[in-house]
């Protein structure tokens, strides 16, 4: 944590800097790889961006085993148990199933994070620049990011998830019971991450605060965290921008994404730099993001601002500016 804290003196001191310009379109529609290096990267990454799409399927259609949790709970009894046992168990296949997309997810962002700041030392090139070479593996990035946020916004309406895994692992203490689908250690992996309010957020934040820590060169640790900042003041810009907006193809899907992309770096790196995306120093147009955001229609951006209020670590510090955190909390009209 040193060179990273040694970085933010430096940040500080370079606050008033005018800010660089975005103007730099990301053709998150069509973007595709341009060397084979990136191609292997983006089709890893095609593969588990097309699992993610089933693994959206099943969190959509979770049922779950409530009512005979419930039952098993109220009139304990061989056959209510039983049933609830019975009813549990494709549950837990979907459940088991979650985690380890976690941890596939969590093993290919440190990847892509390294392509999109690796540079020869001889390569002058700015982080905006690196970024616009490499729009393919930032769409793939960008869908990660989506995926996040989807899949946590379905976690948090469907208390189910949660109350089923409590109860496996409580049942689990009987004998008969142990180890029919999940073994002991990834069970314990698992009750973490389903105890979580945003599970995939806390695995995605986990891998790059574990990737940026990890780093004992104080420019590659400066760039990982430039990236996450630049990918956001570029969404922002692209928003902003009648001139980069004219550009996107199909408006109403692509915007939407780009909308929840740049949320999602907001709080990603509120959550992996010390001090936040919310303070005066930060690298973040946090003011402009949220401006961006109260232009939309309240309908299609109400769980964002809500992301923005509750999930970020940094939102209620002394740091952050009062008209930023009014213009946060303020209501939508």
């Amino acid at each position: 944590m040193g060179n990273i804290f040694r970085l933010l003196a430096r940040d500080g001191e370079a606050c008033c800097a005018l800010p660089p310009k975005y103007d730099v379109f990301v053709d998150f529609e069509n973007a595709s790889p341009v060397t084979p290096e990136e191609g292997h990267l983006y089709e890893e990454a095609d593969s588990l961006l097309l699992e993610s799409l089933s693994v959206l399927g099943d969190l959509q259609s979770y049922k779950g085993a409530s009512k005979e949790i419930r039952e098993a709970i109220g009139k304990p009894s061989p056959s209510t148990e039983s049933a609830a046992w019975t009813a549990l168990l494709p549950s837990l296949t979907k459940l088991k199933r979650f985690y380890v997309f976690s941890q596939k997810m969590e093993f290919l962002v440190p990847k892509l994070l390294e392509a999109l700041i690796q540079k020869e030392d001889s390569d002058p090139a700015t982080t905006l620049e690196i970024l616009d070479e490499r729009q393919a593996l930032v769409k793939q990035f960008a869908k990660i990011l989506d995926f996040v946020l989807k899949f946590d916004e379905l976690k948090l309406v469907n208390p189910s998830l949660q109350n089923d895994f409590a109860y496996y692992r409580r049942t689990t203490q009987r004998a008969k019971n142990r180890g029919t689908v999940l073994n002991i250690d990834m069970a314990a992996s698992m009750s973490p991450f389903f105890g979580h309010a945003a599970p995939m957020l806390k695995s995605l934040s986990s891998c790059v605060q574990y990737y940026i820590e990890r780093e004992d060169d104080v420019l590659k640790t400066r760039r990982a965290l430039d990236t996450l900042s630049v990918m956001a003041n570029v969404c922002v810009r692209m928003l902003d921008s009648p001139n980069l907006k004219a550009r996107i193809q199909h408006p109403e899907e692509t915007e939407s994404f780009i909308l929840r992309v740049m949320t999602a770096l907001i709080i990603l790196y509120d959550h992996v730099h010390p001090v936040g995306a919310f303070a005066k120093s930060s690298d973040v147009n946090v003011k402009g993001c949220v401006r961006v955001l109260r232009d939309q229609e309240k309908s299609r951006v109400e769980s964002l601002m809500n992301a923005l209020r509750y999930t970020t670590k940094h939102v209620n510090d002394v740091s952050t500016p009062k008209s930023t955190k009014a213009l946060l909390f303020e209501e939508l009209s």
